[in-house]
């Protein structure tokens, strides 16, 4: 086994083993900023219908049913307080059998937790309610 090692003098031209990066480091370049520029179309470009905050005015109805959270969490059917979700039920079946269904509206104190509404909209669910609104206040006008 042999080796060569080249000329004794060295001063012929020498072989260089080093790789010119300059071109790579301005291919990356190129690229990173062509990706910087695209990035943000690419997340904005999905088709969405985002919604739209609109106010319906809608009269209430005698034999519409109102039951009230407070910020406490309790729940009130009209102005008479309900003991617990299973006696609402109780109460929203009786209503959920009558022809026409009347319509159940759902006031939420804005302090009160999600969880308090949610277990009013979760016994209309169970009950049978079809129709089910939750009454706001509108904004400000002018605001």
């Amino acid at each position: 086994m042999a080796m060569s090692v080249g000329p004794a003098g060295g001063d012929e031209d020498e072989v260089v083993s080093a790789i010119n990066t300059t071109p790579l480091v301005d291919v990356m370049l190129v690229l990173l900023i062509i990706f910087l520029i695209t990035i943000p179309v690419v997340t904005t470009s999905i088709p969405v219908t985002l919604p739209k905050e609109t106010i319906q005015v809608r009269e209430s109805k005698p034999e519409n049913v109102i039951i009230s959270v407070d910020a406490g969490g309790a729940m009130y059917w009209y102005d008479s307080r309900v003991p617990n979700a299973n006696a609402l039920v109780e109460r929203l079946k009786k209503v959920a059998a009558m022809k026409p269904q009347p319509e159940v509206q759902i006031r939420g104190d804005l302090a009160a937790r999600y969880d308090a509404v949610g277990k009013v909209v979760y016994a209309c669910q169970r009950a049978g309610i079809t129709k089910v609104s939750f009454i706001t206040e509108p904004p400000p006008r002018g605001g």
